[in-house]
């Protein structure tokens, strides 16, 4: 009677990338900023409405690690005849999961005998009645090792007399074709006995970038936040009147909060008192990244879980004021807070910001 040896392997990873940068391509609307009338006080100013672009950096070698020496031989233990492996589709995703788990079969067959010290065969058939394992496809990992929110789990065997056929292979289902591949070859690494701390590592690692299925972009999306709760930093130190500056941060701020026309509704603003807490940052600077002669310049920062080179969803968003007047902050503040919260061209904006003239963009337009 064999004995069964219950060593769980999961692998959690499920990270994502945060983009340090801001979304979109670089946008001029409009070029300089309203001409003030003949008998307006103060001087006309250009304003560069610009969005800088982003990069990401993915994981795309998928190559073994190399290894020192290499691994002394070893005893398979699941034996010499092909290790039949089944399919399931637990979720019920109708997704093709058979060539996922064949290219990662494929990869072991290449690769075991360099890292595990022994060759080994697969049979990948979906339908198999008495498989030897089954990689079974699911919304969420159940219980494994204790892990929180595991990518896959498997059992670790290095003996024969650990295997209880059929064994398991959970995968969950939410990843991206490639990520998926390097989820089940993780997994069935697990099962020829290798550890987290075991080679190649870009593959038995026991955590590593994964990314999503295609997901919208935080341009195509109605709000691109996950929630409506925001934490504000109003950076007045460099303000030639931060009385003043953080009254008219604070009227658009207002604004938002009373459900204008073409905006979410139930937006809600905290002011923190250190920008690292903030998702929602607004400081006067010298100089803008922006373009020559900018006079405001929003940015976003998000996520990238499907590793497309594009934001998803914004974590913060960053207002930049160069030399305004005082009683224009609020304006060029509640122009990019309405960019931010997804109304990227001018016509979609809350009418305040659309064609707005020189002496409209010092009004009391928030009333």
């Amino acid at each position: 009677m064999s004995t069964r040896l219950s060593r769980a392997a999961p692998l959690a990873l499920a990270v994502v990338i945060l983009l340090a940068g801001c979304a979109g391509p670089v946008v001029d609307l409009p070029e300089t900023e309203p001409t003030p009338a003949a008998d307006a006080t103060g001087t006309g100013q250009s304003s560069s409405f610009a969005e800088a672009t982003t990069e990401s950096t993915q994981r795309t070698d998928r190559e073994p690690t190399p290894t020192p020496t290499a691994v002394p031989q070893a005893e398979n233990p699941w034996g010499s005849e092909p290790i039949v492996v089944a399919v399931e589709d637990s979720a019920g995703t109708g997704r093709e999961w058979t060539p996922l788990v064949r290219e990662a079969t494929a990869y072991w067959e290449e690769n075991a005998e360099r890292f595990a010290g022994f060759p080994v065969e697969y049979a990948v058939d979906p339908d198999a009645t008495n498989p030897d394992l089954v990689v079974e496809f699911v919304d969420e990992v159940p219980e494994c090792d204790g892990a929180a929110d595991a990518a896959g789990c498997a059992p670790l065997i290095d003996d024969s007399r650990e295997i209880d056929r059929p064994e398991t292979v959970f995968v969950r289902t939410d990843f991206s074709d490639d990520s998926t591949v390097l989820v089940v070859e993780h997994e069935l690494g697990h099962t020829l006995g290798l550890t987290h701390e075991d080679a190649p590592q870009d593959v038995m690692a026991s955590r590593s970038v994964l990314y999503t299925e295609p997901l919208p972009d935080a341009t195509e999306r109605a709000f691109p936040w996950d929630d409506g709760d925001f934490t504000v930093y109003i950076d007045d130190d460099n303000a030639s009147d931060p009385d003043g500056f953080r009254e008219q941060v604070t009227h658009a701020l207002e604004y938002y909060e009373d459900d204008p026309p073409g905006m979410p509704t139930n937006l809600t603003f905290t002011t923190v008192d250190e920008p690292d807490d903030a998702e929602i940052v607004v400081r006067p600077v010298e100089t803008s990244s922006c373009g020559e002669g900018a006079a405001s310049c929003g940015g976003t920062i998000g996520w990238d879980p499907d590793g497309d080179g594009a934001i998803e969803t914004y974590s913060e968003l960053r207002i930049s004021l160069v030399d305004l007047d005082t009683d224009a902050v609020g304006w060029h503040v509640g122009y990019w807070l309405a960019y931010g919260f997804g109304a990227e061209d001018d016509d979609e904006k809350p009418p305040p910001f659309r064609d707005a003239s020189y002496e409209e963009r010092r009004s009391e337009w928030w009333e």
